[in-house]
């Protein structure tokens, strides 16, 4: 009976889990690390025209930096991109006010996770 009981608890858990990936607008996101060096689903700058604006060629700023969904579009091909703005309304780099992101593939990535 108890295991029975922990099946279900955890199938309930794991179709709550998977219903939350679809973004809406106000949803707070977190930057994380890139597995790389580079950002590749969420449109940051690239580095060398941070260094020509007069900024530091690094992306460490922005991680663990909360945004929220201010957009959501669906392409025909089913990818779903997202428009994203700081939490606390200051600019990405001091340059952007919002940035757009592939968000299924950002999320699978580790780029963004969700809070």
């Amino acid at each position: 009976m108890k295991k029975l009981l922990l099946l279900l608890s955890f199938l309930t858990m794991s179709f709550v889990v998977n219903a939350q990936t679809e973004p809406k607008v106000g949803d707070v996101l977190i930057v994380k690390q890139p597995s790389n060096q580079y950002y590749n689903h969420v449109d940051f700058p690239k580095l060398n025209i941070l260094v020509k604006r007069g900024k530091i060629a690094s992306y460490k700023s922005e991680f663990e930096s909360e945004v929220v969904i201010q957009d959501v579009k669906t392409k025909s091909n089913g990818d779903t991109y997202v428009v994203l703005s700081k939490k606390d309304g200051s600019k990405f780099f001091g340059l952007k006010t919002k940035v757009k992101a592939n968000y299924n593939k950002a999320i699978e990535a580790g780029e963004l996770k969700i809070k």
